[in-house]
């Protein structure tokens, strides 16, 4: 059992706003609105793609960031969490890039005479 003096040296939790939640979750409803407009509009081709993309990430970084507390941790943690999906990113990019150049090839090598 804790005496008193040990209860008024422990930390105090580290508490946060709810005014904060209510505008992130404000601003969590205004960027689906907006997801939910491109397609409302018929917007078509890169430019519908780019802003689904673009409200998608603005969601994921308001919800990692305030709602999983990332934003009060420690930069290391942060780093382990976030490091790891970037960089399978960046391998399904260099896969594409091989699959359209494997994909020219392999029309290149069918349309020859024999092939």
């Amino acid at each position: 059992m804790m005496s008193d003096a040990e209860l008024t040296q422990t930390p105090a939790k580290q508490q946060h706003p709810i005014s904060l939640y209510l505008k992130v979750w404000a601003l969590l409803f205004l960027l689906s609105t907006l997801s939910y407009l491109v397609d409302y509009f018929h917007l078509q081709g890169l430019l519908r793609w780019s802003l689904i993309v673009l409200f998608m990430l603005l969601k994921a970084g308001l919800i990692a960031s305030v709602f999983m507390h990332m934003r009060w941790e420690r930069l290391a943690l942060v780093y382990t969490i976030f490091i790891p999906p970037l960089v399978l990113l960046v391998l399904v990019g260099l896969m594409v890039s091989e699959a359209s150049y494997i994909y020219a090839l392999r029309e290149w090598f069918f349309s020859l005479p024999g092939g």
